[in-house]
C-alpha cells in the first residue's frame, strides 16, 4: 500500500497496494531455531526423568546393571536410576509353571490326551504308557536366573523331563497306573532338586504332579480299569474286615475280662470261705481239747437240728395188730404248731407208706 502527494504539493493520494521491499530472514530465523531447541531439550529432560524412574511390584524383583555389575533389587515400591548408565530387568518372583506331554493352553489343546510325543514313555517291564505333568517353579535368584544361563526354564524342562523317564523307566506300568503315583512324584522331585542345585541357575522347583496317566490303547486302559477297581475292591473288603476285627476284638477282650473278674471272685469267695471253716475248726477244735465230751455232745445236738426238720419220723406199732399209728414228731418236721390228730389221719389215709 502506497501514499503519492500532487505536483501541487496537496494531500497524498492512494496508490493502491504495493509488494515491500525486500528484508532479511536471519532475526527470524533464529528465533525459531531457539523455540525448537528448547522443546528438544525439554523433551530430552522428560526422557531422562521418565527413564530414571522405575517401579517393582510385590510379585517382582529388578536386577539393575552398572557398567556391566549385576545388583539385585528386592523392595518393592519406587527407585530411580542412572540413565544411559544403569539398566533395569524385572524379575517375577512368584510360582510359575509348565506342562510336560500336554500343553496347558486350552485353547490351542482342549485334549490333553493328544499331547505332544513328550509323554509317551517306557516302563521297566517294557510296557508304553502315556504319562503327564505339571511342573511349578520360582525364581529365587533374580540374577542368576537372568545372567547364569540363556534359559532357565528350558533348562528346568529338560532337566524335569530326563528325570522323569528315568524314574518311569525303573517301575512296572501297574506301579505307575495305580498305587506308585506317589512314591514317583517324590523321587523325581528329589531327583531335579539335586541337579537344580548342582547347576545353580538361580530357580527352585516347587513341586511336579502327574496330572494323567493311561495305556496308549483302549484295551489296555479298559484292562487296567478292571485291575484298578479289582484293587478298590480288594481295598474296601480289607477295610471292611478291619473295621469288624476292631469291633469284634473288644467286645471278646470284655468278655474275657468278665470272665476272669468272675473267676477272681469266685476264688476269692472260695477261699474266704475256706479260711473261715478252718478258723472254725481251729476254734472248734480248741474247745473240743478242753471239753471233748461237751464238745462232742453240742456238736451231735447241733448236726441233728440241721438235719431232723427236713425228716418225718414214722413211728410204727404191733405188727401182729395190723394198727400202724403214726406221730409226727413237731420239732422234727419242722411243724411245731401242727395238731398231732390231723397230721396222722394224713398219714394213715396215704397208707402210711411215708
Amino acid at each position: 500500500m502506497a501514499f503519492e502527494q500532487n505536483e501541487q504539493g496537496g494531500p497524498k493520494r492512494f496508490s493502491g497496494f504495493q509488494k515491500a521491499p525486500f528484508q532479511s530472514g536471519k532475526p527470524a530465523g533464529k528465533k525459531v531455531l531457539k523455540v525448537i531447541g528448547t522443546v528438544a531439550a525439554v523433551i530430552f529432560l522428560l526422557v531422562l526423568i521418565g527413564n530414571s524412574v522405575y517401579t517393582i511390584r510385590e510379585e517382582e524383583q529388578a536386577v539393575v546393571c552398572t557398567f556391566g555389575v549385576a545388583k539385585a533389587v528386592t523392595e518393592p515400591g519406587i527407585h530411580f536410576k542412572v540413565p544411559l548408565i544403569q539398566t533395569v530387568d524385572k524379575v517375577n518372583t512368584t510360582i510359575q509353571g509348565f506342562a510336560i506331554g500336554y500343553s496347558d493352553d486350552y485353547e490351542q489343546n482342549y485334549d490333553a490326551a493328544s499331547g505332544p510325543d513328550e509323554s509317551m514313555m517306557i516302563t521297566s517291564d517294557y510296557n508304553f504308557i502315556q504319562i503327564d505333568f505339571y511342573v511349578e517353579y520360582r525364581v529365587t535368584d533374580p540374577v542368576k536366573a537372568l545372567y547364569a544361563s540363556t534359559d532357565p526354564k528350558l533348562i528346568l524342562a529338560n532337566l524335569a523331563q530326563n528325570c522323569i523317564r528315568t524314574t518311569i523307566g525303573s517301575y512296572g506300568v501297574d506301579s505307575v497306573l495305580t498305587t506308585g503315583k506317589n512314591e514317583i512324584q517324590s523321587n523325581i522331585k528329589e531327583m531335579i532338586l539335586d541337579k537344580l542345585e548342582s547347576l545353580d541357575i538361580g530357580i527352585q522347583l516347587v513341586n511336579i504332579t502327574i496330572q494323567d496317566a493311561e495305556p496308549p490303547t483302549e484295551e489296555v486302559v479298559s484292562a487296567f480299569k478292571s485291575v484298578e477297581t479289582a484293587k478298590q475292591g480288594k481295598e474296601t473288603a480289607l477295610n471292611n474286615a478291619n473295621k469288624y476285627r476292631n469291633e469284634q476284638i473288644p467286645n471278646a477282650q470284655a468278655q474275657a475280662d468278665k470272665i476272669l473278674q468272675d473267676a477272681e471272685a469266685e476264688k476269692e469267695g472260695r477261699i474266704n470261705e475256706a479260711v473261715g471253716q478252718v478258723a472254725r475248726f481251729n476254734a472248734m477244735y480248741e474247745e473240743y481239747v478242753k471239753y471233748p465230751t461237751i464238745t462232742k455232745q453240742r456238736m451231735f445236738y447241733e448236726t441233728m437240728e440241721d438235719v431232723l426238720p427236713d425228716l418225718k419220723v414214722i413211728i410204727d406199732g404191733d405188727e401182729g395188730s395190723g394198727v400202724s399209728k403214726v406221730l409226727p414228731l413237731a420239732p422234727f418236721s419242722g411243724t411245731e404248731n401242727a395238731d398231732p390228730a390231723v397230721y396222722a389221719e394224713e398219714n394213715t389215709e396215704t397208707g402210711g407208706n411215708e
